[in-house]
């Protein structure tokens, strides 16, 4: 079962994917891997909410405050998502979208072929269209040079990896709540140097499995990246250690610097 955050009024952000391990079945035959409203979307032309947060500008700190992108899991949705932004920074300006794929009529971010095996060339073009997303948002919402923190929980979060690694010129940092490695054999050539990467999962998470978490600790790690763990007891979701975790990370002078 998902394991809510104790102290914070937060909703089932993964209801989808809870209480369902490896080899149970299901989405095979049912990720349709077409945007949820049917047609071609590019840039910012797919849902999204965006937030303004706090005065950007303060003394020594020309490029302003972060940017919250929050990216919801699988069955929630941009909205859903605003309730673990305010537990983190609600002073923060939040810019989340809309997961474009639909399973079983659920939003999420990329097609899967089965339980814990994703479609990667379907992860890898999505990961190019959030990439473009945050490109149309910097400029739309006038974030100039403000650094993009990506928080995702679980398919969010893989998302948010994917595209860290694939796209760091776009995204160089993320905090991933229950996410795992997102691109099997794929060949990675990027640098990642300058990038950092928050990784917080449970020890016995059946969706995302400590191995493929480790995998994804050691290649942002290979690639330059600095890379930061927080691992617990329990399995899929996130807990008050968790978020108190994230938040010491985010207040860090390294993830605030554009």
């Amino acid at each position: 079962m998902l394991e809510k955050m104790p102290d914070l009024d937060l909703p089932d952000f993964d209801r989808a994917d809870s209480g369902r391990g490896p080899g149970d079945g299901g989405p095979a035959d049912r990720a349709t891997g077409v945007p949820a409203d049917g047609r071609e979307q590019t840039a910012l032309d797919w849902p999204h909410e965006y937030r303004a947060g706090a005065p950007v500008a303060s003394v020594g700190s020309p490029a302003g405050s972060p940017v919250l992108l929050m990216l919801h899991g699988t069955g929630g949705n941009e909205r859903e998502i605003l309730a673990l932004a305010d537990a983190l920074d609600p002073t923060a300006t939040v810019l989340a979208p809309r997961g474009r794929v639909t399973e079983s009529g659920m939003l999420r971010w990329f097609r899967r072929l089965s339980e814990g095996v994703f479609d990667v060339d379907d992860v890898v073009m999505r990961a190019g269209e959030l990439a473009g997303f945050i490109a149309a948002a910097r400029q739309r919402y006038g974030l100039g040079e403000r650094r993009i923190i990506a928080v995702g929980f679980s398919n969010g979060a893989n998302i948010a990896l994917a595209t860290a690694l694939l796209y760091p010129r776009a995204l160089d940092r993320v905090v991933a709540f229950s996410g795992m490695f997102p691109l099997d054999d794929r060949a990675l050539t990027t640098d990642l140097t300058g990038t950092a990467v928050l990784l917080l999962n449970g020890r016995s998470d059946p969706m995302a499995p400590l191995t493929s978490a480790d995998r994804a600790a050691r290649t942002f790690a290979e690639h330059g990246a600095h890379v930061d763990r927080e691992l617990r007891e329990g399995g899929h979701g996130i807990s008050e250690t968790d978020a108190a975790a994230a938040r010491a990370w985010l207040a860090r002078p390294a993830q605030t610097r554009g």
